[in-house]
Order: structure tokens, then C-alpha cells, then sequence
């Protein structure tokens, strides 16, 4: 299986920045679409960022302007640079990939791989 680890989760201040990355176990980038989910209890879980593996991007409103996915393929890399964050922004963000194209992955079901999340935490 595919398997992809987060990391540069942590606690934030208000306003301030952090980049995730995730690495896949598998060189799976020239293939796979990939993005970031967050998770926030009492919150719907929200795609935040996807990028293709032509690089083309979609970003939820909510962190649009704020937020750049990026992708590195030669390091089987995606990374998520989170600036001007905000308390609502505090959730656990997974790196997730799938066969499918991004403009399929709000069609039927969930998307096939998924890291096991990272923290991150903004103080107000």
C-alpha cells in the first residue's frame, strides 16, 4: 500500500506560518493527484488544497490567498505553506492522494490514500 507521512504540524501564533510536508513511501507524484484535508472537531471535513500531477491547484475559500500546495516530484514530496493562519484554521491536516483526477474527487467515494494526520494549532 501506499503509505504517506506528514510532518510540520505544531503550535502557531496568530498570524503566523508553518509548512506541512508529506512524503509518499512510493513514487507515486507522476501518477497521483494529491492534497490536504483538515479535520477540526465539531467541523465538516474540509478539502483545503489539491494539487494535479500537471500542478494545476484548487484551494478552499476559507484559505484562499493564504495557502500554497506544492508539489516536488523528484522527492515524491507535497507541501502545504500556511501563512496569516487563524484560530479556525486549527484542526488535523492529513495529506491524502488518489487515481482519480481532482476534478472526480467530490464524486463518489472517499479518496484511496490517506497519512495519518498532523496537528496544527493556532493560539489566538
Amino acid at each position: 500500500q501506499v503509505q504517506l507521512a506528514e510532518s510540520g504540524g505544531g503550535l502557531v501564533q496568530g498570524g503566523g506560518s508553518l509548512r506541512l510536508s508529506c512524503v509518499a513511501s512510493r513514487t507515486i507524484f507522476s501518477e497521483y493527484d494529491m492534497g490536504w484535508y483538515r479535520q477540526a472537531p465539531g467541523k465538516q471535513r474540509e478539502l483545503v488544497a489539491a494539487i494535479s500531477t500537471g500542478g494545476s491547484t484548487n484551494y478552499a475559500d476559507s484559505v484562499k490567498g493564504r495557502f500554497t500546495i506544492t508539489r516536488d516530484n523528484a522527492k515524491s514530496a507535497v507541501y502545504l505553506q500556511m501563512n496569516s493562519l487563524k484560530p479556525e484554521d486549527r484542526a488535523v491536516y492529513f495529506c491524502v492522494a488518489d487515481e482519480r483526477p481532482l476534478q472526480m474527487w467530490d464524486q463518489g467515494r472517499p479518496l484511496r490514500y490517506w497519512g495519518q494526520g498532523t496537528q496544527v494549532t493556532v493560539s489566538s
